[in-house]
């Protein structure tokens, strides 16, 4: 039925057209001379998305860096060529891939390969699907034990430059056995550490304590045939002294251990007095103290005057060298499972001090030490220097973090012989040094040195961010070398290899040479499951 209100409005529409007519309109529907046009507006059709251009290919001179040693020159071609021999390489990697140091998605960057099988390791390497060290964004691996900075910020740790969790109570507290009060400094009590701890000592965690070193704090001595262990628990915090001017250090002898194992939620930290007051350090700060060094008796292949040569098994028993940044403190020995001890879920902040060129303070220092050396889940902040550089020894690393590094995240030379995985190099993005690599891997130029230098990396990431480095990755001195599933990153204006051959021509260039086992040489480095993201692409 219809309403009445619409009855009405029709009548009402009816007559107004009979009126209209009557008086002479010819057609309503039609507008006379003089009226408006009707203007239908078309709506604009929806673009056809395109894809994002692909950038134009990297040269291979834009990939790798091809530097003359002793007149000798890999040329990037040739470099270009070994990487290309590897399997599931991406050469061309560009775009948002990682943010920070963490991939933006759980889609590995390049078909993973099985590193235990790459690399012949089944013990101490672990099988993975991805390459990098992280496997995805909400990967925990380095979460809570690490520290944050600009250099690369990690799933719930806090600020480097925030004061360690000392504790309160401090102004109550007492200093355990073996140790100095010197009073409350900040609002904290300080309990020094002897500089020669020569019996055993532990260092407990008490609310309220950290632990004050000064100077060259050494545990044991160069003579020591039974060695000291310095135990630290998990959570303690330890200051190199900022009070007075000398190089503060801590150095473990050889035949001397340090056990300094925290756990993920309390994790052990070596860092300088600064960092214990509010704003006493920024994300800048480094150099503050010298760092850790660790001596052990595994073999070298550079020794001192006087003393070996060594051989490929290094059973030179007369072979030892001097530790960089200190005097007349030795490394090296034939005892290849060596232990100089054990450091687990440990962070050490503001590190490296420069002695004189070429003879500088890191952030963690390994000489000689062997395979029962346990280093895992440790962190090297803001070094001046390198984060961590290892001298000959058969220490195996994994899940070791290098952030803010001024020169070289991680630096291998001596004859070092071992494995790392899980590990990330995050260079500072400024400020760094001009010769500043995320791992630089050498032997002084002494390319046939025994035993010779031989490391395996899997799953790793370096994010080079410096744009005057010259590349992420420096190979040279002979060393052999794999790499598997990785991600390297460089900053624009620098390459990703850089590998060099200091002697020999032709074929018989070291570094790139086939494998002679007269010479302990496994052949040409090889690569595979890496993604390169060169030139800041």
């Amino acid at each position: 039925m219809v309403s009445f209100s619409r009855r009405s409005k029709f009548l009402l529409a009816t007559s107004a057209t009979l009126f209209l007519a009557s008086c002479g309109a010819d057609d309503v529907a039609s507008p006379g001379a003089g009226s408006l046009p009707i203007t239908i507006v078309q709506p604009a059709p929806t673009p056809t998305p395109t894809a994002a251009p692909t950038p134009t290919a990297l040269t291979n001179a834009q990939i790798a860096l091809a530097t003359t040693q002793s007149g000798v020159t890999v040329t990037a071609d040739e470099q270009v060529a070994i990487l290309n021999a590897g399997q599931n390489n991406n050469l061309q990697g560009f775009g948002s891939t990682l943010n920070g140091v963490y991939p933006i998605n759980g889609t590995s960057l390049a078909t993973a390969s099985n590193p235990q099988t790459v690399l012949g390791n089944t013990s101490f390497i672990q099988n993975t699907s991805y390459v990098g060290a992280l496997s995805g964004p909400n990967d925990a691996a380095f979460s809570g034990w690490t520290c944050s900075s600009t250099a690369a910020s990690f799933l719930n740790s806090s600020s480097c430059t925030a004061v360690p969790a000392v504790g309160t109570g401090g102004s109550a507290a007492a200093c355990p056995t073996g140790t100095t009060d010197d009073g409350i400094v900040q609002t904290f009590r300080a309990c020094r550490l002897p500089q020669a701890i020569t019996s055993d000592l532990t260092l407990p965690k008490i609310a309220g304590v950290f632990y004050r070193f000064r100077g060259q704090t050494e545990v044991g001595d160069i003579n020591s045939a039974t060695g000291v262990t310095l135990t630290i628990a998990a959570g303690v915090v330890l200051a190199a002294d900022s009070s007075e001017t000398s190089n503060d250090l801590l150095l473990v002898n050889r035949g001397s251990r340090l056990n300094a194992v925290g756990t993920a939620d309390a994790p052990i930290v070596f860092t300088a007095q600064q960092n214990l007051g509010s704003n006493g350090v920024s994300d800048a700060t480094q150099g503050l103290w010298g760092g850790v060094i660790l001596l052990g008796r595994a073999p070298t292949a550079v020794c001192a005057a006087g003393t070996g040569p060594n051989d490929a098994n290094g059973s030179s028993a007369t072979c030892q060298q001097a530790i960089e940044g200190v005097t007349g403190r030795f490394y090296g020995g034939t005892n290849q499972a060596d232990s100089s001890g054990t450091l687990q879920y440990v962070q050490i902040r503001y590190t490296g001090i420069a002695i004189s060129e070429g003879n500088e303070l890191q952030g963690l220092t390994l000489g000689g030490t062997g395979s029962g050396t346990t280093i895992d889940h440790v962190q090297s902040h803001n070094s001046s220097d390198d984060g961590v550089e290892i001298f000959g020894g058969a220490t195996n690393l994994k899940y070791f973090v290098v952030t803010g590094a001024d020169d070289d995240g991680f630096d291998v030379d001596n004859g070092w012989r071992g494995f790392m995985q899980f590990i990330i190099a995050a260079q500072k993005a400024s400020g760094s040094t001009a010769d500043s690599f995320a791992t630089e891997i050498d032997s002084n130029g002494a390319e046939d040195l025994l035993p010779r230098t031989y490391g395996r990396y899997a799953n790793f990431t370096f994010v080079q961010t410096t744009p005057s480095a010259p590349a992420a990755i420096r190979l040279r001195g002979g060393a052999d070398f794999a790499f598997v599933n990785g991600v390297v990153k460089s900053a624009s204006g620098s390459a990703c290899v850089n590998i060099i051959a200091g002697a020999g021509d032709g074929a018989n260039r070291t570094t790139i040479r086939a494998a002679d086992s007269a010479l302990q040489d496994v052949g040409p480095p090889t690569f595979n499951s890496v993604y390169f993201q060169c030139q800041g692409r």
